[in-house]
Order: structure tokens, then sequence, then C-alpha cells
């Protein structure tokens, strides 16, 4: 066997960039179903991740909406949390201390760099967004979301993700105080998602990740009502999986910067096939409620494809479908 096959069977090398940042493997937890990685640790061991990707963080605490608020579907489920959390100062007491301490203990171990920490951005006006950015730029965080794509909310997050120009112009005002790479994350929720990239690549972005959630509606015909208190919620699971790819196919043609794929991954060739579509990283989202360890499976399966079909680099198979 030769010396670069032996390479590979040790070691293939997983690690990506993303603005500037590198990641030690291209998979993350996709925002609002990780938490902060607190509530998975004792079932996950958070040192194998890519990233960690924070619930929303807004500026002030949001109750989100009235229950019933969630709601089972064929292969799949509704959402319409509503961004509920506790707010920027409690989120960096709390959630940031703690991954902070995980990473620092994963470098002292030597068990790699430990998850980069992403953290999601919302807000209702441009206004609120620039105040989590501004109050985050010298905290432990080494990439922002910026979440226009929230279909759940009354005022602001989709908003911004359907107008192309309003788009561009959240994120170039992002830009300029942001002390982090931006991640403007996209919303499905459109005519044109290649159109919508070029707007956030034109503003200034350093990636864009989609798919957020799709707008769905589930009635009980037994009761003749909306089964979510909020008519409508995000859908997400396998079901949207083969739309998503699609997406980041087309996004992934139309800009240069990194794409991150996500919409049903469960395993590692689901996320193999948003990568070969031309997603430089991924994330897991509502499979992490069915087996809270997926996002770890998925790398394993990553090495596994490596070594089996000879892949030195994870990064050679971004586009490599075309």
């Amino acid at each position: 066997m030769n010396t670069d096959k032996n390479n590979i069977e040790n070691m293939p090398d997983l690690s990506v960039e993303i603005g500037g940042v590198r990641l030690q493997n291209p998979v993350m937890t996709a925002s609002g179903t990780f938490g902060s990685g607190m509530e998975y640790s004792d079932f996950v061991d958070l040192s194998k991740l890519g990233a960690v990707v924070t619930k929303g963080v807004s500026a002030v605490p949001w109750e989100g909406n009235p229950t019933p608020r969630v709601a089972e579907t064929p292969s799949g489920m509704l959402n319409a949390i509503g961004l509920q959390n506790p707010g920027v100062e409690v989120f960096c007491e709390r959630d940031l201390a703690f991954l902070s301490n995980y990473r620092t203990k994963a470098a002292a171990d030597a068990v790699g760099d430990g998850p980069r920490v992403i953290v999601n951005v919302c807000g209702h006006t441009v206004e609120e967004y620039l105040e989590v950015v501004e109050r985050l730029s010298d905290e432990p965080v080494d990439l922002l979301e910026i979440n226009v794509s929230c279909p759940n909310v009354k005022a602001g997050a989709i908003q911004f993700g359907q107008n192309a120009d309003s788009l561009m112009d959240v994120t170039q005002r992002i830009k300029r105080i942001a002390k982090q790479p931006v991640i403007m994350k996209l919303t499905p929720n459109v005519t044109d998602i290649a159109e919508m990239a070029r707007a956030a690549e034109a503003g200034g972005a350093d990636a864009v990740s989609l798919i957020n959630t799709l707008l769905g509606m589930k009635i009980d015909v037994e009761r003749r009502t909306f089964v979510l208190a909020n008519r409508t919620g995000g859908l997400s699971g396998p079901a949207i999986r083969p739309v998503a790819v699609r997406m980041v196919y087309q996004a992934a043609q139309a800009v240069k910067i990194p794409v991150i794929g996500m919409g049903g991954i469960g395993s590692a060739e689901d996320a193999l096939e948003f990568i070969l579509a031309g997603a430089t990283a991924v994330a897991v989202g509502c499979m992490t409620f069915h087996e809270p360890a997926t996002a770890v499976s998925v790398i394993d399966g990553m090495k596994d494809y490596m070594i089996r079909h000879g892949i030195e680099r994870i990064s050679d198979l971004t586009g490599a479908v075309r």
C-alpha cells in the first residue's frame, strides 16, 4: 500500500475554511436545533463538531409564539417557536462561557481544535441586529450567522431575506461594524434563491447558509382548526432535503463565497449530496431531535467515505457535480 493511501486512511483532511476561519470538519449544528450545546453535552461529544451554531440571539429577551407551536408531519416537522431566547446579555454570561470553556478543554486534551462558535443573530429591525452584532464584537465568537429567514416572527427576519435590495442593505450595514466574518442565512421562501445569494455577496457577506424552513401548515380535520397556534410554521426534516440540495446547487453556482448547506441531513450520504452540489460545509438540524449524535455520525461517515474512495481532502468534493 502506498504512502498516500496510508495517509488518507490514517487522517483524511476534513478541515474547511469559511470567512478565513478554519473548521476541523465541515459539520455543524443548525441554529434552533441544538441550543448552545449545553442541553446535548451529556449525549454528544462536542469536541468532534466543526462548529456549534447557537439558537437565535436577540438584543432583548423574546417570548416566542403561543403554544402549540410544534407538530409532526410526514418525514419532518413544523415549528412556530418564534425565536424564543433570553437575550444577548444572558447568552454571553451563560452560553458563551460554556462554549469557550469546552473549546479550551478540547484543545488541552489534544482532541482537535474543538468546535468553532457561530452565533445566530436575529432582530425585528436592522438596528436590533446591529445592537447584537456590536455586543458580540469582543466576545469569543468565531462567526456570525444573520437570520434573515425565520418565517415565524411578525416583523424582521424573513422580511429582510425576501427582497434582494433589503438583503444587500442589511448585509452592508452589519459588515460595517462586525468584527467577525458574517454568514447570511437565506430563506427558501423566494422566487429566485440565486438572486438572494448574489445580493448577500454584493453586500459583503463572507458566506451564505441555506435553507431555512419552508413555510407550511397543518390542519386538525376532527377539530377543524389549525394545529399550530401561529397557523403556519417552518417545515424541516428529510421532506425538504431535495429542495434544499437544489437551492444549494443554485446558490453555489451564483456566488464565489462559501455556501453552508442544510435541510433534512440525517446521514453522511445526505451531507455529501450537499457538498457535491457546492456546499463547503453542512448543518444538521431536525434529525438531532431523533438522534442527538446525528452530527457526529455524519462526521464519522464522511471519514469512512473518504477512506473508501481514496479522497484526501473533503474540500476536493465541493461542487464536484456540475
